[in-house]
């Protein structure tokens, strides 16, 4: 695989950031390979996303980096440059339901997801074997109703000696304290049923069933303190008709739960996924 820089950046949207940048990498002999822009009208920001040629560049990532700093101050910039020779840390979280992390685990191992993952933590030991066999750690951390503080408490300290980058919970059926998502803001990445806050509680495709709905779906998103109302990442549907039993729209929902996840976070290790306010725009 060819080796990139990515330069993401948000800032206030004024005339000649694009050639001030782009002549920035220019001067520094880059090569851009990628290039995304937008401009929101309604607030006045500025987004983009640069892939660069890393060995077009003399120098390191920190070394540009340094570089670039003057431009990003005199902007206004808020931004990153990440290098692709260093692979994303992704933590699985995961409860029973198993469809999203086998296809998580499938597209890993078929090197759809440019990531490490360093384990994966769950409520259930059902998943051990499924985990284990790919060679990846497995760590039971059960949530007690009465002391949930205490598990969580846990679940951080692995997060933390797993150095990770993004946690995705692969429905992974347990609300996060506010404390775990204000420290990961930005790098919690969730998927639910898109019926939310219409059917509510347990078996939403039954109670979507017996309402008689033709479409379903599901979102993905980033996790924030207020229970699944964080910045959306990408959706999908699947249309339904009287024709389908409730076990349909179940094995239906499955699939775009899976896929919507896997598109969402294979676009957030890629960088392309900016968070503006309760919104995202993505590069895709």
């Amino acid at each position: 695989m060819s080796h990139y820089y990515r330069l993401v950046v948000s800032c206030p949207d004024r005339v000649g950031i694009v050639a001030r940048v782009s002549g920035f990498i220019a001067s520094q002999g880059g090569s851009i390979t990628e290039a995304n822009q937008h401009s929101d009208l309604a607030t006045g920001r500025f987004f983009m996303r640069y892939e660069i040629l890393a060995d077009s560049v003399a120098l390191d990532a920190e070394a540009l980096r340094r570089a670039f700093a003057p431009i990003a101050a005199e902007f206004s910039m808020d931004w990153a440059l990440t290098d692709t020779a260093r692979r994303p840390r992704v933590v699985l979280m995961v409860s029973k339901a198993s469809h999203c992390l086998v296809d998580l685990l499938y597209r890993w191992t078929a090197r759809e997801l440019d990531c490490d993952i360093p384990c994966v933590i769950s409520n259930h030991d059902d998943m051990r074997a499924l985990v284990e066999w790919h060679g990846i750690p497995y760590h039971h951390v059960p949530v007690e109703a009465d002391d949930k503080s205490a598990a969580f408490a846990k679940v951080e300290s692995l997060i933390e000696s797993a150095e990770a980058d993004t946690i995705v919970l692969a429905r992974y059926m347990q609300i996060l304290p506010p404390g775990l998502c204000e420290r990961h803001a930005g790098r919690v990445i969730n998927i639910h049923h898109s019926f939310l806050p219409s059917f509510a509680g347990a078996k939403p495709y039954h109670q979507a069933y017996e309402r008689g709905v033709k479409l379903i779906g599901a979102t993905c998103h980033y996790v924030t303190q207020e229970l699944d109302a964080g910045p959306i990442i990408e959706q999908d549907i699947h249309r339904v008709s009287h024709c389908h039993t409730a076990d349909d729209l179940v094995r239906f929902g499955r699939d775009v739960e899976k896929s919507v996840l896997a598109r969402g976070l294979r676009w957030h290790l890629q960088d392309r996924v900016l968070i503006h306010g309760n919104k995202t725009v993505v590069f895709a």
